[in-house]
């Protein structure tokens, strides 16, 4: 049974037999998921930080990131389910490459923080409240005994639409939020850490989001319906909106 409490691991010699195990959520010997490191991973003798860094591309921009028409039913927050449907926000994409570490013998856990200008249009603003978003998933995960914490979360074509820079991750530093956009403005920010977990904590997490953000619920576990890039053309062109 995964422990739902954050739990610290930084200082650890090694890392915890819970962050390498299968979870709930963490299905990583599903044939989904073998299927998807099998194909992204890198090629044979890739070393673990090859691996990696290619898992966090292909997370990153083949899983298509949407905050709309989010999902979070229990059975639908699977890192096989979501790789089925091809689709999530922070923390859907979280799962899966969490997942894929783990089934490579990487140790890897999901990360919650509350975050400030999170990528965000002015209509997606409007239903959450602002631009601070609670919960944002990201992943800490274990190469060559160093913790590192790593965001596979915002493709790249979203982000150029969006003007911020993407992210990329090397396997040697952490790379956790959009510092600055585009034109090097102060952009993304971390307001609040909730730890980090084994297992999706998918209670917590559910109940956060609907008291955070009731306005994006169009049910009791799906945001409401819409398009980020939807958003992002109309703020580039009034006339089409």
């Amino acid at each position: 049974m995964i422990a739902f409490s954050p739990v610290s691991c930084h200082d650890a010699a090694a890392p915890p037999s819970a962050s390498l195990a299968r979870t709930e959520f963490l299905d990583l010997d599903a044939p989904e998921v073998a299927a998807f490191v099998a194909r992204h991973a890198g090629p044979p003798g890739a070393t673990p930080r090859e691996q990696a860094v290619a898992l966090f591309y292909a997370v990153r921009d083949r899983l298509h990131y949407e905050i709309y028409n989010a999902d979070f039913a229990a059975e639908d927050m699977r890192a096989s389910a979501i790789l089925r449907k091809g689709a999530g926000l922070c923390i859907h994409k979280s799962v899966v490459y969490a997942a894929a570490l783990r089934s490579l013998g990487i140790p890897a856990r999901l990360w919650f923080t509350d975050v400030q200008n999170h990528l965000c249009s002015d209509q997606l603003a409007a239903l959450m409240g602002g631009r601070v978003f609670h919960y944002h998933c990201l992943v800490s995960l274990n190469l060559g005994g160093r913790w590192l914490r790593a965001t596979p979360v915002f493709n790249k074509r979203l982000c150029q639409m969006f003007r911020m820079r993407p992210l990329d991750f090397d396997g040697e530093s952490d790379c956790v939020h959009h510092p600055f956009d585009e034109a090097g403005r102060q952009h993304m920010e971390i307001l609040q850490d909730h730890g980090e977990y084994d297992d999706l904590p998918h209670a917590m997490i559910l109940s956060g989001l609907r008291q955070k953000h009731a306005a994006l619920f169009a049910t009791p576990t799906r945001f409401q319906s819409g398009s980020l890039r939807r958003d992002a053309l109309q703020s580039a062109n009034p006339a089409c909106s």
